[in-house]
């Protein structure tokens, strides 16, 4: 706790009538009273306040602690949503994509629908979307959908992806389409 925060605690107590200086005017004026025989003594008094200062700076300081890990979770929270907030749409594109794929692979597309192409490839990407390489790569659940297994067609390809179905897709490094693979077996 800083000096001006422990400052208007202090402030804060002489406003309730807690203060040092006002302690002696409460012992005059308990004196006068009946009840006044039941009030503590000035030392008493002054460790009641030391220690309800300790407790308020400890809550004060776990107060001041939650509010920091809120604005740091807040953060980084914003941050994930922008860098996925295109995925509903890039989902919705996915299909597209596969159809273009087919389509170029086939030899049906003519050189501007090619270049349409091209361009949407490149826009994807700029905007996060990565397709993931899965042919001949070792077989991982957390990336892959296992379709079938097939036989291996050599035994360096047992347990690895011998084809790929439907491509899978990250978005942001986040997977958004977990690729489709016959696995060798």
């Amino acid at each position: 706790m800083t000096r001006d925060e422990e400052k208007e605690v202090l402030d804060n107590l002489e406003n309730e009538g807690q203060s040092p200086e006002n302690e002696g005017r409460a012992d005059e004026m308990s004196a006068d009273s009946p009840a006044g025989n039941d009030e503590m003594a000035p030392d008493a008094k002054i460790d009641a306040l030391q220690m309800e200062v300790v407790d308020l700076r400890d809550k004060l300081l776990r107060t001041m602690a939650e509010f920091e890990n809120f604005k740091r979770r807040t953060a980084r929270e914003r941050a994930e949503l922008i860098g996925t907030a295109g995925q509903g749409v890039m989902k919705a594109l996915l299909p597209v994509l596969d159809d273009f794929e087919r389509a170029s692979r086939n030899g049906e597309l003519s050189e501007g629908i090619s270049l349409i192409y091209q361009k949407f490839l490149r826009i994807l990407g700029e905007k996060g979307l990565r397709a993931m390489d899965s042919t001949g790569e070792s077989f991982d659940p957390e990336y892959h959908e296992a379709v079938t297994e097939f036989p291996a067609p050599s035994e360096e390809m047992r347990g690895k992806v011998v084809d790929t179905t439907e491509r899978g897709y990250l978005l942001n490094e986040k997977i958004i389409r977990y690729a489709k693979v016959v696995v060798g077996k």
